[in-house]
Order: structure tokens, then C-alpha cells, then sequence
């Protein structure tokens, strides 16, 4: 899929510039709650939209169930969740995946700040019956 075709394209790619700006400055080390800081920062710098520590909703048959507090909604439009861990594993990809699941929205990006170069997921929900579609990234 050619990335002008991606689900909010321009957007992710905003967004992960942050990150990449965040990483090039603080590099890896940090806790999650640093990097959290300075992607507001970066955010704000590049007059992206943002609410920090969310509330969502999980619905299950048309009835909320839980709560979660995701790390970003970025213009309404996509979850970011952000990590300061030696690599993503499957559990990482699985919470996002289900996050986007039980919320129905259908773009999250999994950032990690933990490694050498800062790595990224993109996930598309693009059928209820499919969990999802992920493209990676390691900058």
C-alpha cells in the first residue's frame, strides 16, 4: 500500500516525526513518563492537537465495560501509545490491537523510545472480523 493511501497518512506521519525529534534530542535511557512529557512538548512546538491521558471507552454489545487511559488521541483520529522498553513484543502489539478493538477507532501507532533508534508500529483496525494491519518502522 503506497503511503499516501495509509488511513491519515499525513497525520501518522506528523506524529512520528515528533517522536523522532523526541528520540534524536533525549535519545533512549528515559523512563515512559519523560518521553511522554516531551512528546507534548514536541506536539504543542508543532501545533499538532492532541489530549494527553484520555479516557476511552471499551464497548461491548452496545455497553461500556471499562475505561482505559490511552497516552494520546491525536486529532481525534489516532491512539498513540508510547513505551520506553528494550523491544516491542506481542503483548505491547496485542494491548494496542485490543484498545482499538474495544474503542472502535482504527488508527494507532505504537511508539518505543527503549531502543537505539526509535521504533514504531502503525496499526489499521480495517475489518471488525480482522484484528488489524500493522507497517513497521525503525528510524
Amino acid at each position: 500500500m503506497a503511503e499516501p493511501d495509509l488511513l491519515h497518512a499525513g497525520l501518522t506521519r506528523k506524529i512520528i516525526g515528533a517522536a523522532m525529534e523526541v528520540h534524536r534530542t533525549l535519545g533512549s535511557g528515559f523512563l515512559e513518563a519523560v518521553y511522554e512529557e516531551a512528546m507534548a512538548v514536541e506536539f504543542g512546538i508543532q501545533g499538532i492537537a492532541y489530549a494527553r491521558q484520555k479516557p476511552l471507552c471499551v464497548i461491548y454489545k452496545g455497553q461500556k465495560v471499562k475505561e482505559y487511559i490511552c497516552d494520546f488521541l491525536v486529532e481525534e483520529k489516532v491512539l498513540v501509545e508510547l513505551k520506553a522498553i528494550k523491544q516491542i513484543t506481542t503483548t505491547e502489539e496485542s494491548q494496542l490491537l485490543n484498545y482499538l478493538k474495544g474503542t472502535g477507532l482504527q488508527l494507532g501507532l505504537l511508539i518505543n523510545f527503549g531502543e537505539s533508534s526509535l521504533n514504531y508500529k502503525r496499526f489499521i483496525k480495517t475489518n471488525p472480523r480482522q484484528s488489524a494491519e500493522s507497517v513497521v518502522g525503525n528510524r
